[in-house]
This record gives C-alpha cells, structure tokens and sequence, in this order.
C-alpha cells in the first residue's frame, strides 16, 4: 500500500510517500522558520497562508522524485491534531478532498502518535511494550506503549512543556527564533557550576513536569545581572538552564523504566535532537540495561514521513476516515485506544 503523508500541524509542510513494502520511497519538507523569525515566535494565521501555498507544489515534488502519479497512491494520511487548527485544516481540507477525489481511503493522524512511531523507520526498530517519551513543541508527555494505538499516559507536564520553556529562555537571552537549538548550542560554550538552576517535581512523587518555574528562575538570573551581562554569563546561564531541564526528563525517564519494569525507551519529538538530552540518557541506559531509540535528527522535527508510515499502519488496520474534514486543535493521545 502507498501512502501519501501530509504534515501542516504547525510551521512546517512535510509531505512524503510511504510504501508498506519498499518503506519511505520520496518526501520533501518545507520550513516556514525564515518567516517567522522577525517575530520571534510562529504566527497562525501566516503559518496557514503558507501552507496553503506550498502543500500542493510539494506534494507534486514528492510524486516526480517516486516516479508516480497521483492515481498510483492507495491511501491518504493528513496530521489532525494536535497543533494550530488554521494549519491543520488546510492539510485535513487538501488530505480528505484528495483522498475522496481519487476514490482512496483517508486517515487523520494524531500527530504525538506521528513522532512516537518515528523511531520504527528505522532498520533497528523498538519491540512493544516500551516507554516513550515524547518532546515535542508544547508537549512533554512520558507514555506507556503496549502496541499501535494503544497508549497510557504516565506523566506529562502540569505547564509550560520543555520545548516551551528552551525557547522561551533563548528568547530572554536574546536568541534569534527558534530559540531551543540556540541555546542549546550557546550552552556549549557555558561553564558548569556558575549558576544552579532548580530540577522541577524532582522531589515528589510521581512522573509529571513543570517548567514555568524554570524558566522563570533563569527570567530573574538575567534580570538580576541587568546591564551587565555579557557574553560569557549568557552561555553559562544557558548551560544551567539545559543541564536543570535535562536532568528533570532523565530523572523521570529513570523513574517510568523502575515503575513500569520496561528495558526499552523510546525519545521522540523536537527535543530529542538535544546533543545534551541524548548523551544523558544514553548513561542512563546503560547503566540501567536498557535499550534506547530514537529517530534520525531528520526526523526528530516535524516531517510527513512520520505521518505517512503513522497512516499506513492505520489504513492497513480498517481504520478510514468519513467524507467529513475536521481538525483537532486539542487531541489527548490517550483517546486514541
């Protein structure tokens, strides 16, 4: 079965082709990052408009580079939710119209979903059950996964998600938009021990996250320092602030592995590019014998790869969508069982 995967969930336009036998066969990914730049964050209704113009085109590149045409494709996934409702409904809009037009099923995926399975295109794939923990935008979840569709939410974040927080930090240390791989890379240039930032709900009980303290304690470090913050005060707070959010997610991933008895994880979404998260994690698994997965950095961010194999595995279950197109702005990820 082919299927064609489209992503508009936020500030990128992936679309790929995605063959249950042969595996990923053409994609193409547009980011929208130069366009939103100006205004240090993503503004929806731009974020639309540009998908609105550039997901045909696309999806018009991704079938001559497969070598296909349109009537070849057996199947259509689109991204559903969660994310900004305008760019969810020009991808559910183009997905369901096209799907219906050409007579082919037609499945909305729940995009978390799209980055939970994004390790599984890969040769060395996770077995079921695993942990997984998902990072991505304004998510920050820790999910028990038995098999496809069938998740239970361990822990999540009672506020800002981490992804939140990276970025709004870089932004009070004056980096451009998008600010996490900023500071991130900024913070290789930090010293440890200058500053200690507080490790959040490390100290209770159970697996949720909290972040707007965080980011809130480095707000009045840089105010604290005022005008004479320099160069060299801004990577150190960037390294205490990346070393305190790190060790939070590892802290609670060490926790989800003994409560569940699991010795597989699963690091998916945006953040788990983090050379820092990754390297911290990796000693955590092997100290614990636990085997750790994540996607190719490609596919860390938002791609319609992710989505297109998300789609087949529910195509190739019966799961298909009414002729009805409808976006899920909000969308829990444990609905989908």
């Amino acid at each position: 079965m082919r299927v064609l995967g489209l992503e508009t969930s936020c500030d990128e336009t992936g679309i790929a082709l995605y063959d249950t036998d042969n595996g990923l066969l053409a994609e193409r990914l547009y980011s929208q990052v130069s366009l939103h730049s100006e205004f240090g964050g993503v503004v929806p209704e731009l974020a639309s408009r540009d998908h609105i113009r550039k997901t045909l085109p696309l999806i018009r590149q991704t079938l001559n580079e497969a070598r296909l045409s349109i009537d070849q494709i057996d199947g259509v996934a689109y991204t559903a939710g969660p994310g900004l409702i305008g760019a969810l409904l020009v991808g559910a809009g183009i997905g369901r119209s096209l799907a219906w037009s050409l007579g082919i099923p037609a499945v909305a995926v729940h995009h978390m979903e799209g980055h939970l399975l994004a390790p599984m295109l890969e040769a060395v794939q996770p077995t079921f059950p695993f942990v997984a923990l998902l990072v991505s935008g304004g998510h920050t979840l820790l999910v028990y996964v038995e098999k496809v569709g069938h998740y239970q939410i361990l822990g999540e974040s009672v506020d800002d998600a981490v992804g939140e927080a990276f970025d709004k930090t870089a932004k009070l240390l004056g980096l451009p938009y998008p600010g996490g791989p900023e500071l991130s890379q900024l913070a290789k240039s930090g010293r440890q021990g200058i500053y200690r930032f507080p490790r959040p709900m490390v100290n209770r009980p159970g697996l949720d996250f909290s972040y707007s303290g965080l980011k809130t304690f480095a707000m009045n470090t840089v105010k604290k320092l005022g005008d004479s913050i320099d160069a060299q005060a801004r990577a150190d707070i960037a390294y205490a602030f990346q070393e305190a959010a790190v060790d939070s997610l590892v802290i609670k991933c060490k926790r989800a592995l003994k409560q569940t008895g699991l010795t597989s994880l699963v690091v998916a979404g945006g953040v788990s590019a983090n050379d820092c998260l990754r390297g911290e994690l990796k000693k955590l698994c092997d100290k614990m014998s636990v085997e750790l997965y994540f996607p190719k950095l490609e596919y860390c961010t938002d791609n319609g790869a992710m989505i297109a194999y998300a789609g087949s595995l529910r195509l190739m279950d019966g799961h298909i969508e009414e002729a009805v197109i409808e976006a899920k702005p909000r969308w829990p990820l444990d609905t989908l069982s």
